[in-house]
């Protein structure tokens, strides 16, 4: 059985040194976590394994295919999504369009339906708002969805980015 994310040997280098060292890593399915002191490449191999960065060395699949060379929006679209350890949040958005931000990997519309505004772009429009609504209320930020983000305690910043990052409905999410 193929696993849902694999790492084999993973290897990343930057000019003389090696933060990342053949790492091996797969996940079936439920909650798993890579844990380590500050420094010790964490977030690094997060940035191979989402496509931020191409390693040296190794293999990483996603459902069985490659994400070597693959662009971060990418793998996005192949469900799996990760939130950042610094907050990459559209900070002079609201809490609310930040939510919406993250599904437009799922948004099932073509420049046609955008342009013409007609009943199918209002039908994935009014789902899309519906969503976002939910996913607030999901991380407690159903409140402050009309918040800009930058005003939000970083707590709540974090928590946003969470919600922002589920709206691309991920089959494997990554927090760093």
């Amino acid at each position: 059985m193929t696993a849902l994310f694999e790492a084999r040997a993973v290897t990343k280098q930057f000019g003389g040194l090696t933060a990342v060292n053949r790492v091996d890593f797969a996940l079936d399915s439920g909650i798993a976590s890579i844990i380590g002191p500050n420094g010790a490449g964490k977030t690094t191999l997060f940035n191979v394994f989402t496509g931020l960065y191409v390693p040296d060395e190794g293999a990483v699949t996603f459902r069985g295919h490659s994400l070597v060379g693959l662009r971060p929006d990418q793998i996005t679209a192949l469900g799996m999504c990760r939130t950042f350890q610094n907050i990459r949040l559209f900070a002079n958005m609201t809490a609310l369009e930040n939510v919406l931000v993250g599904m437009h990997a799922r948004i099932p519309l073509r420049i046609w339906d955008v342009l013409s505004r007609g009943p199918r772009f209002g039908r994935v429009e009014s789902g899309n708002w519906r969503r976002a609504w939910e996913l607030l209320a999901r991380v407690g930020l159903r409140a402050s969805a009309n918040e800009v983000a930058k005003n939000l305690p970083y707590g709540d910043q974090r928590r946003l980015e969470i919600a922002r990052a589920l709206a691309s409905e991920p089959t494997l999410l990554l927090l760093d």
